[in-house]
């Protein structure tokens, strides 16, 4: 078990850019018969903001719990800038971490919230002070330092979190779902003030979330977990675009399946043939001629064109609104198809139109296929 006792840290604080690259090597943790996370592995770069996505249960928390140290793996190692941290304790690893829960002191201003991590290391007065200012300025918390947390709204109650965590400029920050309790306007604000402080200071940062959109505003890089594993590791236009696995393609863009057999390999393109009688291209791939697939495409990246033309041609079920989107569905012979379009290229329910996509917006994956 790690060492819990809590004693004084030296009086350390590290200056801004000096974020440390960490290494999770083969990590695997069980609870009795059920496996929370399986043999995983990463290399995090040192100022990189990396996030962990995925359903309940994927292993994304539990895997940031054992990074934290409040979790102990069965096997594998956690190292931070060169040091093996997997036996330490959670108060002698140096990171910072920042709940869902913002767990601030009731009876303490936001200054002296702010200023308890560097009291625990023994920072000298005049240092501290100094530091909790600039790190309350830099959230846009200055004229808060005298108020209590109930004084607070959510929103700023969840900076006040951010500072304390930021306030002795850990070398990796670990933030578990910091934003779920907010609303969308106000979630969309944080994020870009986490990623502005994340970039001014050249933190390293390991982000739980399972809110899709949030991942890939944030993200340098998106670990997608399913099952205790990692389904891919990568970046957000790599994932959206190019998804190595259909559970990644539904997951972070709720692809359509179109199912078809392949009927020509080029240098450019796949060749289906849809099982609805249409024929689509697709990014090239290393496939068999006749192998029976699943062409994945996303709603955003369709098209609509005149009946007739196009991969095929369907009926308008459904139109929503959404902004400046419109969410249609269509159908043909097969299943339906989801398509995202500008608002004002909507169609009308009822109407027959055709159905286009670029080559290289659509994958291809092997039928059957277990990752599934």
């Amino acid at each position: 078990m790690p060492d819990l006792d809590v004693k004084p840290e030296p009086a350390v604080v590290s200056p801004p850019g000096t974020g440390k690259p960490l290494s999770v090597k083969g990590v695997r943790k069980t609870y009795g018969q059920v496996t929370a996370v399986d043999e995983v592995s990463m290399e995090i770069a040192a100022g990189e903001f990396v996030t962990f996505l995925g359903a309940s249960g994927s292993g994304k928390t539990t895997t940031l719990m054992i990074i934290a140290g409040f979790c102990e793996p069965d096997s594998g190692s956690v190292v931070v800038g060169g040091r093996d941290v997997t036996r330490l304790a959670p108060q002698k690893r140096g990171l910072g971490f920042v709940f869902q829960q913002y767990l601030l002191f009731p009876h303490m201003s936001v200054w002296e919230n702010v200023a308890f991590p560097l009291q625990l290391r023994g920072v000298p007065k005049a240092e501290l002070g100094r530091r909790v200012g600039e790190t309350l300025e830099m959230a846009g918390l200055s004229g808060m330092a005298r108020r209590r947390p109930r004084e607070l709204s959510g929103g700023q109650q969840q900076r006040v979190a951010l500072c304390r965590a930021l306030v002795y400029r850990p070398p990796v920050i670990l933030m578990d779902e910091p934003l779920g309790a907010l609303d969308k306007k106000l979630r969309d604000q944080l994020q870009t003030e986490i990623k502005r402080i994340q970039r001014e200071l050249g933190l390293t940062v390991i982000y739980v979330t399972h809110d899709q959109e949030e991942a890939l505003v944030l993200s340098d890089r998106i670990a997608v977990m399913r099952d205790g594993r990692i389904d891919q590791f990568d970046t957000p236009r790599e994932l959206f675009e190019r998804p190595r696995t259909p559970f990644v393609a539904d997951f972070l863009g709720a692809a359509n399946f179109l199912p078809g057999q392949v009927t020509e390999q080029t240098a450019d393109h796949v060749l289906v043939r849809l099982d609805s009688g249409g024929l689509l291209k697709a990014r090239p791939q290393p496939l068999p001629k006749n192998a029976r697939v699943r062409a994945a495409v996303q709603p955003g990246r369709l098209a609509l064109c005149p009946p007739g033309d196009g991969f095929c041609t369907s009926t308008v079920e459904t139109v929503t609104y959404v902004g400046t989107l419109v969410r249609a569905t269509v159908r043909g012979d097969g299943e339906p198809v989801r398509l995202e379009l500008p608002a004002g290229r909507a169609p009308a329910v009822g109407e027959r139109v055709g159905l286009t996509a670029a080559a290289g917006d659509v994958t291809v994956f092997p039928e059957p296929d277990e990752g599934a």
